[in-house]
């Protein structure tokens, strides 16, 4: 959903961002309210992002979660991926901090609301981003992972769909198993509210 018909230029989008009470995503013009997340969805990218720091503590990847903003020069997007891991030092847009151009690897919680667009449209825009090696998907309501690693000019993808599968990351040196990545996921409840 939109929030009104007419065009913001992404400075009028980062002034209005600055006093939203709520996340937005900036696509060429357009603003996109960010939809809320699940219990489930915030347990995933919070065990992905805590099991990064710790397998990654003293190597040079930084890792960073929901609230940084990635700009997408190509495509003019403005967007908040779940979790982000960037090699070295971040590389920023425009003035501050708050703004990278450089991720590694991405990775999004899937849920009802967003599915699509994560699998499609917005991982059109990700693969414009030179620096991006690795996508990966997770599902919220299953175990199941989509990971995208792109070998040469080419993505390739491999899925996971059960507890024991161990997701190898290729862009950065460690592995998580699927067991480790959903615990205190409740698939009970499902995706209520997404």
């Amino acid at each position: 959903m939109q929030v009104q018909q007419s065009l913001y230029t992404p400075e009028q989008y980062l002034k209005l961002e600055e006093q939203a009470e709520s996340k937005s995503e900036y696509r060429n013009g357009e603003i996109f309210p960010m939809t809320g997340g699940t219990t489930n969805h915030n347990t995933l990218a919070l065990n992905m992002a805590l099991f990064l720091k710790l397998a990654l503590k003293g190597q040079p990847y930084k890792i960073f979660m929901n609230d940084l903003r990635l700009w997408i020069d190509r495509d003019r997007i403005y967007t908040y991926p779940d979790v982000m891991v960037i090699r070295d030092r971040p590389m920023y847009h425009g003035e501050g901090t708050a703004i990278v151009t450089n991720p590694l690897a991405i990775f999004e919680v899937l849920s009802k609301s967003t599915r699509n667009y994560d699998l499609g449209e917005k991982f059109g825009y990700y693969r414009t981003l030179d620096s991006l090696q690795e996508y990966i998907l997770i599902e919220q309501s299953r175990y199941q992972v989509l990971q995208y690693v792109k070998v040469d000019k080419t993505w390739v993808l491999t899925e996971y769909e059960t507890p024991s599968d161990i997701l190898h990351f290729q862009s950065i040196p460690c592995k998580i198993s699927l067991s480790e990545l959903y615990e205190e996921v409740d698939f009970c409840i499902g995706e209520i509210g997404t």
